[in-house]
């Protein structure tokens, strides 16, 4: 029996080591969904990169990394005094949501026009980067709607983390921040899941290692782990074996 499943790499723009390792689980790997920080000083030689490829382009939208697009002074909830996003863990520490929805609607819309501008055209999906906010999935929620979005959007599942994409439920498979992290695990949990509705996604953050990298994210490691199975051909052997098939959002 077929299996469908989606298999995404995010981060892509947030250093060059990240942009090396998600080509090469592009082009030798079992990447087809990449997701785009267009905030980041390297997203244009990360596009560059995998530019005449067919995989399809999400907007990965950032508002804990890099600077924002918006001049800062306007959104003053998210920002720290020299300009640069507040961190991942400001966000985590916090015990209320410090985020203002009129400014992250900003910053959204920002991050949209420049994915358009870079890419030529709406992204295949949208979603956000790494932050647990309810400003930040409204005003998501509300830039999608604008703009008639592919927004994937949080949901509570019976049996998992959820997302609704295109009136389907996908099951979320994320453990890269787990310990004793196995990415070959949670592929093959993932392709054996089988739902009554939906499918599996796996959100892989595959990447090499760099100064910037290693001086701005707590996923480090794990990167360089999931570009080993990503590229792996045994793992895509296995994947034919029991007839797993990875597909793209643009296919749902």
């Amino acid at each position: 029996m077929e299996t469908k499943i989606i298999v995404r790499a995010d981060d892509l723009g947030y250093s060059d080591a990240v942009n090396v390792g998600i080509d090469r689980t592009v082009r030798h790997g079992l990447i087809n969904n990449v997701g785009v920080m267009v905030n980041m000083p390297t997203t244009v030689s990360g596009l560059e990169m995998i530019k005449d490829t067919d995989v399809c382009l999400g907007l990965h939208t950032v508002i804990c990394a890099g600077r924002p697009l918006t001049d800062a002074r306007l959104i003053p909830s998210m920002t720290n005094s020299d300009g640069t996003f507040r961190s991942s863990t400001d966000y985590r520490r916090a015990s209320t949501d410090f985020v203002d929805l009129d400014e992250v609607v900003l910053e959204i819309e920002a991050q949209y026009q420049r994915f358009v501008t870079l890419v030529g055209r709406k992204p295949d999906y949208f979603e956000g980067h790494a932050v647990v906010s309810a400003n930040f999935v409204k005003g998501l929620a509300i830039v999608a709607e604008r703009h008639q979005l592919n927004f994937l959007r949080f949901a509570l599942g019976p049996d998992s983390p959820s997302v609704l994409f295109k009136d389907n439920r996908l099951h979320v498979f994320m453990e890269s921040m787990g310990a004793n992290y196995d990415p070959y695990r949670t592929l093959k949990r993932a392709a054996r899941a089988h739902y009554d509705e939906g499918y599996a996604m796996m959100i892989c953050h595959p990447g090499y290692l760099d100064h910037y990298l290693l001086t701005h994210s707590s996923l480090t490691t794990p990167r360089t782990q999931e570009v080993a199975m990503l590229t792996d051909p045994q793992m895509r052997h296995w994947l034919s074996q029991h007839q797993v098939t990875l597909m793209k959002y643009s296919e749902l």
